[in-house]
């Protein structure tokens, strides 16, 4: 799997997906980590003692990476899941 983003203190990141279910958030990652684009994954969970079952999950990438990412993520949403993904036997 591609080394985690490392985050520079001048670097601006984009929010390119959020989810609040993790195995989403884990193809989503791997679908952008596939195509060369380094992904930060952030929590955003809240305490659950006071907000019970809210949070999820951001994936950030590069600023100058944001466009790639989200036309992949467009791409991906409009042609579905091929048959290997599926599982489906051809």
């Amino acid at each position: 799997m591609a080394e985690a983003l490392r985050e520079e203190p001048n670097e601006a990141l984009a929010i390119v997906f959020t989810s609040e279910q993790e195995s989403e958030t884990l193809v989503v990652q791997g679908l952008l980590e596939s195509a060369g684009i380094e992904v930060l994954a952030t929590n955003f969970d809240a305490p659950q003692d006071v907000l019970p079952g809210v949070g999820g999950i951001a994936l950030r990438v590069r600023q100058d990476q944001a466009d790639e990412a989200k036309a992949i993520l467009d791409e991906y949403r409009s042609k579905g899941l091929s048959d290997a993904e599926a599982g489906v036997d051809v």
